[in-house]
């Protein structure tokens, strides 16, 4: 049973270049629509790697920044890539496995997050974590997704096809630090605004700097 309700994060590592990657594309996008585990909110990430890009097709969402991140979880890289919880490592098209891994993953504690804009700073949010489980020295990360974006694949493994995607990430960086044993943060930010992004969203999430385990989750 599960300890408390969780939010669980979901980071898909995938590319326009990789002909396995749309069906993991398009399971990522019913985990967000239609949140299959019991009380559970799932909060997924796609971000594309640039491995691909030299192969035929450069993925225009593609970033340096999501293949080194990708590293991090281990020296076992491929796409399509699931990563839930910061540990857990599923096939992207697993749309099952994936909600199986986040039910396990929701059975230990979870911080909670609280976001809200600031009423003086445009574009500016205030961030508040709190009862986060035990941990080492943490990292808060902030992340600018984008949903309804599509693709037309000229060239490489996916050449003719048009490409749906689900919260792209289109920055990511970190915010914040916590110490060691934490249990509470508090923080403000300024997010990051492209005139090029349309309809995107805010996700905060915090990371164990070393186990790389996600303490706690939320969006607005």
């Amino acid at each position: 049973m599960l300890l408390a309700a969780a939010t669980i994060l979901v980071e898909l590592f995938t590319s326009e270049g990789c002909s396995s990657c749309p069906p993991a594309d398009a399971a990522l996008a019913r985990l967000h629509e239609r949140q299959p585990v019991p009380g559970v909110k799932l909060l997924v990430l796609s971000e594309h790697v640039d491995y691909w890009n030299n192969l035929g097709w450069k993925d225009p969402y593609s970033d340096e920044l999501f293949t080194e991140r990708q590293s991090r979880y281990g020296p076992r890289m491929y796409t399509p890539q699931a990563v839930v919880d910061g540990r857990l490592d599923v096939l992207g098209s697993d749309q099952d496995g994936i909600a199986r891994a986040a039910a396990s993953a929701a059975t230990e504690p979870h911080g909670q997050v609280t976001c809200a804009a600031s009423p003086q700073k445009k574009n500016n949010y205030f961030f508040s974590v709190t009862g986060l489980p035990p941990h080492g020295p943490a990292q808060v990360l902030l992340a600018v997704v984008e949903d309804g974006l599509t693709s037309k694949v000229l060239r490489g493994e996916n050449e003719g096809r048009t490409l749906p995607h689900t919260a792209v990430v289109r920055s990511l960086k970190g915010v914040g630090s916590v110490a060691a044993s934490a249990a509470d943060w508090t923080g403000e930010a300024e997010i990051p605004q492209d005139p090029a992004w349309k309809s995107t969203r805010i996700v905060v999430f915090v990371q164990d700097r070393e186990s790389l385990r996600v303490l706690a989750a939320g969006s607005l």
